[in-house]
């Protein structure tokens, strides 16, 4: 049994959000007015994994994407979520 020094028993998400499959778009948040200098990757999963399973997560410069397994927990994440102050920042 061999193990990645650096995983920490957490599984990793993918970096990947931009998959062309049409059914991917709608299961995929976009979450603007994003203080990344403060927030990080594993704060906005940590926030958003409590809506559902979380495929894949990229963070950029004032924004970021999370894209779920299905698109009625990416509609329960924007209901939950919109408008939340986070890092002094209104999502």
């Amino acid at each position: 049994k061999t193990s990645d020094p650096t995983m920490t028993g957490k599984t990793q998400t993918s970096n990947v959000t931009n998959k062309n499959d049409p059914k991917s778009i709608n299961s995929r948040v976009f979450i603007g007015n994003l203080n990344t200098a403060i927030v990080k990757k594993g704060d906005i999963e940590a926030i958003f994994a409590k809506y559902g399973k979380i495929v894949g997560c990229s963070v950029h410069k004032g924004y970021a994407f999370v894209q779920y397994m299905s698109e009625r927990h990416a509609r329960a994440a924007v209901a939950g979520e919109n408008a939340r102050i986070i890092a002094g920042q209104p999502l």
